[in-house]
């Protein structure tokens, strides 16, 4: 009897642990994930990679030292499309286009393009974006075609035609947004600066437009210029709710994931810092770099809302966090170095749309409790084209076959603080008149300058740079991280080498769409 009872036990042991499911020792499940894209941040601005800064981050410091820095990192492109293009697709922007989508655009994206959201939602995936897109729609396929009366308005110092609200059947819905590259939603005011000014939930407005936005008479924007594109409205649009409303609708977004069946994908991104410039009232004076320092702050804020809510479903620790921008500061960057002593691309040269760093160079945190070691730094070269190869092996997410994209894994970097070499180079470019070469420490811009925006003559006189007569650039970022000197006539083969790595990569396409 006392056998048959210790037989009969073993037995039931046995049968419990095969119930059991076996976990592989890598086995990890699947973790959600959100990329914060802030808007024409600086690297200079973020407190904790500039000591001189003079705007307080808080969430985004603590976000670092919770994770890991990567203090050389770059995106796409010195503007917004073109980098933004690129993260979603793994892809340099260069290989396809080079400018911004402007007012009523087209989608830059090719029909079954490979994307981030794409591969994750395949993988089982709940998709979404909010705030910015700036990508384009199909504006074409809601136009009224019989609608032939456009009308004139002013942008800027000329005289334009457009098509007014009344042209646009805004019962239909918006074929060519993010729900035509995998998101499962959208919700935001397109681009803050650009028409048609009102809310799109997935593909259709909320309200119709119905009136023509020019430049605003009242209320200007507290920094520099509204950048504003007449367009399409709806009534008494506020400019000033954007950042507010998308920053709502993320939080809600997270808290309705608390008991969701699948993990999510969130891209937050954000319309700020980007001009218009204009904290909301509560967030002025909280820095001591003017109001785009309380814009700043105002984005951190969000940033800091947003990781509470995740806090809040217990969603934090399998959580991947992605901060990052999608190119320097705009030129407005050099009168605050004047007016506030704050330098937006500290300790870089140039800002938005230039190849020089400062338009490119940009900060960059990610975070994935008990995965990243805490308080990191890495120093390895990283472009975010790189996230799409990264998340998708991190998720085990599938990729087309032949997808030798220019695309990187750094699961290794982010995971296990591997110090092997990932990347070795990456192409720098904003307009089709200037590319960089970074390999190493070596820098090459095949052009006598890398700038794109206008230097202030104020600033001109005050930072001189040395002089010379070389057609082409190059620098030693290791010592020279500023690019004040050129080596161009000193390291003749070194310009040769980068010259041809950068003819080769323009003619090697990596994969076909």
């Amino acid at each position: 009897m006392k056998l048959s009872s210790y037989f009969y036990l073993f037995i039931l042991i046995v049968l419990s642990s095969c119930q059991k499911k076996t976990k592989l020792p890598n086995e990890i499940s699947k973790p959600n994930i959100i990329i914060f894209y802030a808007d024409d941040m600086g690297y200079g601005d973020l407190a904790i990679q500039n000591p001189e800064s003079k705007i307080p981050t808080p969430n985004l410091d603590q976000l670092a030292k919770e994770g890991m820095l990567m203090s050389d990192a770059h995106s796409s492109s010195g503007i917004c499309t073109p980098s933004r293009y690129a993260l979603l697709t793994g892809r340099y922007h260069w290989r396809d286009f080079n400018d911004i989508v402007h007012s009523m655009g087209p989608t830059v994206f090719k029909e079954n393009q490979v994307t981030l959201p794409k591969i994750l939602k395949e993988n089982g995936y709940h998709t979404a974006a909010i705030g910015k897109w700036h990508l384009g729609w199909d504006w074409e396929a809601i136009r009224k075609k019989d609608f032939i009366q456009k009308e004139k308005t002013q942008l800027r110092n000329k005289q334009v035609e457009i098509w007014p609200a009344q042209a646009y059947d805004w019962s239909k819905k918006i074929p060519g947004g993010p729900l035509s590259i995998g998101f499962d939603s959208y919700f935001g005011d397109g681009t803050i600066n650009f028409p048609p000014y009102t809310w799109i939930e997935n593909d259709k407005v909320t309200e119709v437009p119905t009136l023509t936005l020019q430049h605003p008479k009242e209320d200007f924007a507290l920094e520099g210029n509204w950048e504003l594109r007449p367009g399409p409205s709806v009534k008494d649009w506020d400019f000033y709710k954007v950042l507010p409303t998308v920053t709502s609708s993320a939080v809600t977004f997270i808290k309705n994931q608390e008991n969701a069946q699948k993990p999510f994908f969130l891209y937050m991104a954000f319309p700020s810092p980007h001009a218009p410039i204009i904290p909301n009232e509560e967030f002025r004076g909280k820095s001591k770099a003017g109001p785009y320092g309380d814009w700043v702050y105002q984005t951190d804020d969000a940033v800091g809302q947003i990781l509470e809510a995740l806090k809040l479903i217990k969603a934090d620790e399998n959580t991947i966090v992605i901060f990052t921008s999608d190119n320097g500061s705009e030129i407005y960057a050099y009168n605050r170095i004047k007016n506030y002593n704050h330098d937006s691309s500290h300790p870089f040269r140039g800002v938005k749309r230039d190849v020089y760093e400062g338009g490119h160079h940009v900060p960059f945190v990610v975070k994935w409790p008990k995965k990243i070691k805490p308080g990191t730094t890495s120093k390895q070269l990283f472009s975010q084209i790189d996230i799409l190869n990264t998340l998708a092996t991190i998720t085990n997410s599938k990729v087309p076959k032949g997808f030798a994209h220019d695309s990187y894994n750094f699961s290794d970097v982010w995971l296990t603080e591997n110090n092997k070499i990932v990347r070795e180079n990456i192409i720098h470019n904003t307009f089709t008149s200037k590319y960089a070469v970074r390999k190493g420490d070596w820098l090459y811009i095949n052009n006598k300058d890398g700038y794109h925006a206008r230097i202030p003559k104020w600033f001109k006189e005050g930072q001189r740079f040395k002089a010379d007569k070389d057609t082409v650039q190059l620098f030693n970022l290791k010592d020279d991280i500023g690019q004040s000197t050129n080596l161009a006539s000193q390291f003749p083969e070194k310009v040769k080498e980068l010259a041809a790595d950068l003819i080769n990569q323009q003619k090697t396409e990596t994969f076909q769409n």
